[in-house]
């Protein structure tokens, strides 16, 4: 089985190098492509307005002066040009990615792109919260979630995304399959302040968003301790408004 890597915390980011020690247990064929540069919040960003550069860290590794996307990208394009992998692992993020966070992360973009190109991915994630823990929970249980998730076929244009509690590893209770929940964005936070030469800047993300632990989803399992594993797809109709609509614009 061949295995592409990426992430947007870089190359270099811990949790890739906890990502890389997975990989390396599940096939000895795994490639690396990621970006140089930390890319938190990227979205499905990609680059246009300026070249990509390919920077080449030894067997197998490589760099991208770019987005999560740019570096999926130009891996698919230029190192998999005769064969393709058979699975895309994105992360090991350093933070959850859960609730309405996917349409913000790199991490769950880089994934997205593989699922485009009709390649299986999963995208993994690890809350952090001050806990203590680090990686601990990705690394004794993300072999035991990727194993079933890679045995399951995928529908196209799907991915999955998994996210691992901010627990030691003994303590994590399990693993659930639960539904994208929700985050209330509108209070989040905005600090104000000034620069040394005097200008106003403004500065997102400082404090947690606020959000409900409705039952069944991510953000209620990661908080009770569980391994939550969530199946996505790339489809965003919201399939029930189509009458609604098509009754409007009725002649």
């Amino acid at each position: 089985m061949r295995i592409l890597l990426t992430n947007d915390d870089g190359i270099h980011a811990p949790g890739m190098a906890v990502l890389e020690e997975i990989a390396a247990a599940l096939s000895d064929d795994v490639w690396v492509c990621a970006p140089a540069e930390e890319n938190s919040g990227a979205g499905h960003s990609l680059t246009l307005n300026m070249p990509v550069r390919l920077r080449e860290h030894g067997a197998r590794r490589f760099s991208v002066t770019g987005t999560p996307t740019d570096a999926v990208n130009l891996a698919f394009r230029k190192l998999f040009r005769e064969k393709m992998p058979d699975l895309v692992l994105s992360g090991i993020n350093a933070g959850e990615n859960l609730a309405d966070d996917i349409t913000y992360s790199g991490t769950i973009s880089a994934a997205m792109e593989a699922a485009l190109a009709g390649i299986p991915a999963v995208a993994l994630s690890q809350a952090l919260r001050d806990s203590g823990q680090g990686f601990a929970a990705a690394r004794e249980w993300a072999a035991r979630v990727l194993a079933p998730i890679i045995g399951t076929p995928m529908a196209k244009r799907t991915l999955v995304n998994v996210n691992f509690p901010a627990r030691a590893a003994e303590e994590v209770r399990g693993i659930r399959v639960a539904r994208q929940g929700f985050h209330d964005y509108s209070r989040g936070s905005l600090v104000e302040g000034t620069d040394p030469r005097g200008r106003p800047y403004f500065w997102f993300g400082l404090d947690d968003i606020e959000h409900t632990l409705d039952h069944g989803t991510d953000l209620e399992a990661v908080n009770d301790g569980y391994v939550s594993v969530t199946p996505l797809q790339l489809d965003l109709t919201h399939h029930a408004s189509i009458g609604t609509l098509a009754e409007r614009f009725a002649p």
